[in-house]
């Protein structure tokens, strides 16, 4: 009964029919309810066409407009993809992860004929926390809810299924937003699900999003980003998820740097195994915050300035 509280419904006497649900016979297995939230939430109504044309206009009309003028984003590594959109097959999406930015950012960055064919692998505990979140995370970002802690099989199963049926993937390998600015090891759903399916992963690199949203700031602040796409890997043979997920991990790392150099200096690191990681150094807060340093300032000092004459 709503609106009881249930220690007072359970001495209360049970209502009939039709004030109350009915009992099913003994012996009667009874159809159980989609469940409104949480991992095991459905999201295929959001890939049918009414849902697909208002999530095109919401990311068309909304988003990108909100995200050129909160972000004003600088788009690098587009000519790598050319090839890839010839093959005509879906893609898996692996960026780093600082903000809550990141998925418009990359949602309106990615480009066709991908962007609109594509799913978001979203946290079930924060973005499928309740029907209302539920809703709109799966119908806005055309996502889809995975555990945290472990890639459960229904959601593996979930994604692979949407990739066979030619849909690309967002995914964020760190799992979770980096707590101080450096990243996290990357797990390996991204590189399990490339394993899988035979789908080639796309690594992406996103710089600048923590200083507009960074982890724990409620309102954002207008700055400048970055996002640098990486030519497409596939596993090598022998690639186990483990092996293939610290080979993204370290090319995301080399956009990283090329990000903050150039690309040759990058190229040249990378080559040599100096890549810095980007999971910084093993040290206290304090040393790891110095080490990071000012992104802006830093590109500052690198800019060529003419001299005055």
């Amino acid at each position: 009964m709503a609106g009881v509280p249930p220690s007072l419904a359970r001495r209360l006497p049970r209502l009939p029919f039709p004030f109350s649900a009915p009992t099913a016979p003994a012996g009667v297995e009874t159809p159980r309810t989609a469940p409104r939230s949480g991992p095991d939430y459905d999201t295929d109504w959001a890939r049918r066409t009414p849902a697909r044309v208002a999530r095109l206009a919401l990311v068309e009309a909304v988003a990108r407009p909100a995200v050129a003028a909160l972000a004003r984003p600088d788009r690098r590594g587009l000519d790598r993809l050319t090839a890839l959109a010839d093959e005509d097959g879906p893609v898996i999406f692996a960026a780093n992860h600082h903000s809550h930015l990141d998925t418009p950012l990359l949602v309106t960055s990615i480009p066709e004929p991908w962007r609109h064919e594509l799913f978001v692998v979203a946290a079930a505990d924060y973005f499928f926390r309740t029907p209302v979140t539920s809703a709109l995370s799966a119908l806005a970002l055309g996502a889809v809810p995975m555990e945290r802690s472990k890639v459960g099989r229904r959601s593996a199963d979930q994604a692979a299924a949407l990739l066979g049926d030619g849909w690309s993937m967002l995914i964020f390998p760190e799992g979770g937003r980096s707590p101080d600015g450096w990243g996290q090891p990357f797990r390996g759903g991204a590189a399990y699900l490339a394993l899988r399916c035979g789908v080639p992963v796309v690594p992406v690199h996103i710089e600048g999003t923590g200083r507009i949203l960074r982890k724990g700031r409620k309102l954002p602040s207008p700055a400048t980003t970055r996002v640098t796409f990486g030519a497409p890997l596939r596993p090598a043979p022998g690639d186990d998820s483990r092996r293939f997920a610290a080979t993204l991990e370290r090319t995301v790392a080399a956009l990283a740097d090329e990000a903050t150099t150039d690309w040759w200096q990058a190229r040249r690191r990378a080559h040599a195994g100096e890549t810095p990681a980007l999971v910084g150094p093993d040290a206290p807060a304090w040393r790891r915050a110095w080490a990071l340093g000012d992104p802006d300032r830093s590109r500052a000092r690198r800019r060529r300035r003419w001299p005055d004459l």
